[in-house]
């Protein structure tokens, strides 16, 4: 009889989690693992560790369920480190296994070895190991796996010694652990007494709120309660319909930009954010002076740390429900709460050589399917991208919350495999930036092999535009290093596989977005867009 061991304990568990898609790089130290690769499971091959966690983040966000990501010892686990970054400030569960050199050889300093390997992707996991044992590393993963998938969510790490995988082991038991958790009633019932009695009451909607499909309960509290709805500052995912009359926009990552939109209101319920997140230094209150403010959310250390108001414990869904149960469906006409203004799409710019990014986005705009899901890395063009390009579906928009570049390109081809694994029929589209093109372009060859159902769209304005409108901000023109001119994104990605062209007039785009979007493999457009001149963040006026 064959002995199980650590390796079988390994893949069965994950079958039966629903972790049989695994993304890495490989390296010598994880080729054990690989010995009798099982016929259910998918490896996808990524050329840089980063690609591989993004896109590990990407797949699990598009399946609901944990991702699973194979990294080399030490080196490969550096590489990874930004998008790790970006899966705990984005509270994505992925599971990353890594290899080590032997537990013999350890002693030894051994080529390609991983010193304290637990300490290296610290403080940015939510656990990390690697077992003293390796009849225990079964259980260990079952450990990682649960505490990933627990609010609030995100990537935890297990280094693996490469002569492990042959040891005997002990299966694992799959175990519940029922992650939604309500505040107290005594909590909820201030809460919506607040919400009751309120004159003007608003609601933050943060990530969570997607990460949770709350959206249903988020948009019937609004309703019925008539707030004004504005998304947290620099939100990786949307969260409420931004079509909807009491949809107001997005708060800026600056403190008395925040305090001056929200002036207007008594009563700040804050859904799945935190409070609030700033890009840079401001001065004076968090909230207008007077204001109360409720802040909902899952993780104790935010709402340790958050500044001001009261915070509940609590992840959304739950937590809304039990508040629509307790509220006043007379005190919005009573208390004669205003609607907003109708929130208005700017005027589509004329035609110009560079284009306009205004016409390029309204042309996007008009030219996405109904129910493509949205990942967006444009920080030059952010603010633009969101006044012209409402989303209005739960999981129809992703992006960085961190704004560590190269997450964007690889979640979307993370993302479109599952589409494509799902059968769903969705088109995932990629708007992304010609600098942040650039910090992961290797994933274009996965998309590539895989034939993922992906529109690559990049606004190319020759820099890092976002970089730029900073240093106005900062009284410097043109700071060094901001240029970045003669990037063929069309012959790159026709290198990796990919087939595309350049855009660079009107009268070109709409006819090659519609090509770009009925493509039934991965695609892109190389846009050619003007520079924004403006300063980042510029003052604000009541």
């Amino acid at each position: 009889m064959t002995e199980y061991t650590v390796r079988d304990a390994f893949y069965d568990y994950c079958r039966r989690v629903g972790m049989t898609t695994i993304f890495g790089n490989p390296g010598s130290t994880e080729l054990k693992m690989f010995t009798d690769w099982p016929d259910d499971f998918e490896y996808v091959l990524a050329l840089q560790e980063t690609v591989a966690v993004a896109a590990a983040a990407g797949h699990a966000l598009g399946t609901g369920r944990a991702g699973l990501a194979s990294l080399h010892s030490a080196g490969g686990v550096g590489h990874s480190l930004g998008a790790v970054f970006n899966a705990y400030r984005d509270r994505v569960p992925v599971v990353i296994i890594a290899g080590q050199q032997g537990r013999a050889m350890l002693p030894y300093r051994p080529f390609l070895g991983a010193d304290e390997p637990a300490e290296f992707p610290r403080p940015y996991v939510k656990s990390s190991i690697q077992p003293a044992r390796a009849e225990d590393v079964p259980a260990a993963l079952a450990e990682a796996h649960r505490i990933a998938m627990t609010h609030p969510r995100g990537p935890v790490f297990l280094s693996v010694p490469e002569d492990d995988w042959d040891r005997p082991a002990e299966p694992v038991e799959v175990r519940e652990v029922r992650t939604d958790f309500t505040a107290s009633p005594e909590a909820v019932a201030e809460l919506a007494e607040a919400l009751n009695t309120a004159r003007n009451p608003v609601l933050v909607v943060g990530s969570g709120v997607d990460d949770e499909q709350a959206m249903p309960e988020v948009v019937e509290l609004a309703e019925r309660t008539r707030s004004h709805v504005w998304i947290a500052p620099l939100s990786g995912r949307s969260g409420f319909d931004e079509t909807h009359e009491l949809f107001r926009g997005f708060l800026p990552p600056v403190r008395e930009h925040i305090v001056g939109r929200l002036a207007e209101h008594d009563l700040i319920v804050v859904l799945g954010a935190q409070v609030f997140a700033y890009h840079v230094h401001g001065e004076g209150p968090f909230v207008p002076p007077g204001v109360r403010l409720f802040h909902l959310d899952c993780d104790p250390k935010q709402t340790a740390w958050t500044p001001t108001g009261t915070s509940l414990l609590t992840t959304v869904r739950p937590a809304v429900r039990a508040l629509l149960g307790q509220i006043d469906d007379t005190a919005a006409d009573r208390l004669r709460r205003p609607l907003p203004q109708p929130r208005v799409l700017p005027a589509t710019p004329e035609p110009s050589e560079p284009m306009d990014v205004g016409l390029v986005l309204d042309s996007i705009r008009a030219a996405l399917p109904e129910g493509t899901v949205i990942v967006e890395e444009v920080p030059s063009y952010r603010d633009a991208f969101h006044a012209r390009v409402p989303v209005n579906q739960t999981g129809g928009f992703l992006t960085t919350g961190s704004g560590a570049l190269g997450w964007g390109l690889p979640l979307a081809v993370g993302r479109a495999l599952e589409a494509a694994q799902a059968g769903t029929g969705e088109r995932i589209a990629l708007v992304i930036g010609d600098g942040s093109m650039m910090y992961s372009v290797q994933a274009l060859w996965t998309a590539a092999q895989h034939d993922v159902p992906l529109t690559i769209l990049i606004l190319n304005n020759s820099g890092y535009g976002a970089v730029k409108a900073l240093g106005r901000r900062l009284g410097m023109p043109n700071p060094p290093g901001s240029d970045i001119p003669e990037l063929d994104f069309a012959a790159v990605a026709g290198g990796l596989g990919v087939p595309g062209r350049r855009v660079g007039a009107p009268a070109e785009l709409d006819k090659a977005l519609e090509e770009s979007l009925a493509h039934s493999g991965p695609f892109l457009l190389d846009i050619t867009v003007a520079s924004d001149n403006a300063p980042a963040y510029q003052p604000w006026a009541q």
